[in-house]
């Protein structure tokens, strides 16, 4: 999920230029070039970019070229101000919150893959895909995550959360600007409906920030400037796989977590079609899906991946999901509501 990950914190990156590139500076003149808008830590060393564009590259005969911008929702944003006059031709880390906003530019093409339903593996709260413009491609949940060593009264609900002593210190991030804070916002709103503003008040008093990234709000967190920072349930595996640490734990909330679905899809001015269907089919192989667990420390989307040992820590959560369209429909008015709810 969503984004930045943990090695833009643990390594103390503090910016990043606007374009990552995962390619040569110049196409060869004799291959096409696919190019690809994603955010940054995708395409970065340590994100599965390199391993993707290496695999792709050895069956398309092409040169496959990723752009890192700041965010996900940052992509969107790109897309749009580019039109069709965009230098991008699949764009890649949208999630479904995103997925009818981003459709409705009319700037993107139907994928073309058939039966992909059948090869996803997606909890139920997701139900039978039938997008026509957006594979999947991995997926996680919301949470917040501790440290074991540190916090012994651990809240079990968003409820106990909420009404947890003041002394609890938590970081968000920005739904304006992170995916994640996108999704907490959600989070609250599917739970409380048109009761989530009182919530969002009972909870302020208890956020040390609200940051513009994820990166920035794990940091904090790592530092020890906050008890619990906002992220994903497969948070802790990162530490136990990659550092052989096992304090870091999230929180399971028994009113459920919410869900999100990292997509892709190609846009309509491409002038590379079949390749970038080439590439949303690669998505979903083998050679893609087996490495997004330990390079963006996410679920896989596709059917019989297995996850490395240390992935799982406890049982996954329930998932709550709201449907693209009533995001689409409620978005502005549910930012306005958060940054009001914030400010009181």
């Amino acid at each position: 999920m969503l984004k930045t990950k943990y090695k833009l914190s643990l390594k103390a990156i503090s910016l990043l230029s606007l374009f990552i590139l995962v390619s040569p500076a110049l196409a060869d003149d004799h291959k096409p070039e696919l190019t690809v808008y994603t955010y940054d830590s995708f395409a970065a060393d340590w994100g599965p970019g390199p391993q993707i564009k290496s695999g792709f590259e050895q069956t398309c005969n092409c040169v496959l070229t990723f752009v890192g911008l700041d965010s996900s929702l940052g992509i969107l944003g790109r897309i749009r101000l580019e039109g069709s006059n965009s230098k991008a031709d699949v764009i890649l880390g949208l999630d479904t919150s995103q997925s009818d906003i981003a459709r409705q530019t009319g700037l993107l093409a139907p994928h073309g893959l058939t039966d992909l339903s059948k090869r996803l593996d997606l909890p139920d709260v997701a139900g039978t895909w039938d997008d026509q413009h957006f594979v999947p491609f991995d997926w996680g949940f919301f949470a917040f995550i501790y440290d074991d060593t540190k916090l012994s009264d651990v809240p079990a609900s968003m409820a106990d959360l909420i009404a947890a002593d003041q002394d609890l210190r938590i970081v968000i991030q920005d739904p304006r600007t992170s995916t994640p804070g996108f999704g907490l916002m959600l989070w609250l709103k599917t739970l409380y409906g048109d009761q989530a503003a009182a919530q969002w008040e009972a909870l302020s008093p208890k956020i040390v920030t609200v940051t513009k990234g994820w990166s920035e709000a794990y940091g904090l967190f790592l530092d020890g400037e906050a008890d619990m920072v906002l992220s994903y349930t497969t948070s802790p595996a990162y530490h136990r796989v990659a550092e052989s640490q096992t304090q870091y734990q999230y929180a399971n909330f028994s009113e459920g977590h919410y869900m999100q679905i990292e997509v892709a899809a190609m846009l309509a001015s491409t002038d590379q079609p079949e390749l970038a269907q080439s590439f949303l089919d690669f998505l979903l192989s083998d050679a893609t899906q087996d490495i997004i667990p330990t390079t963006n420390w996410m679920y896989p989307a596709a059917k019989q991946v297995a996850l490395p040992e240390g992935f799982e820590i406890n049982n996954k959560p329930s998932g709550l999901l709201l449907a693209d369209d009533t995001v689409a429909r409620n978005q502005e008015n549910w930012l306005k509501e958060w940054v009001m709810a914030l400010s009181q």
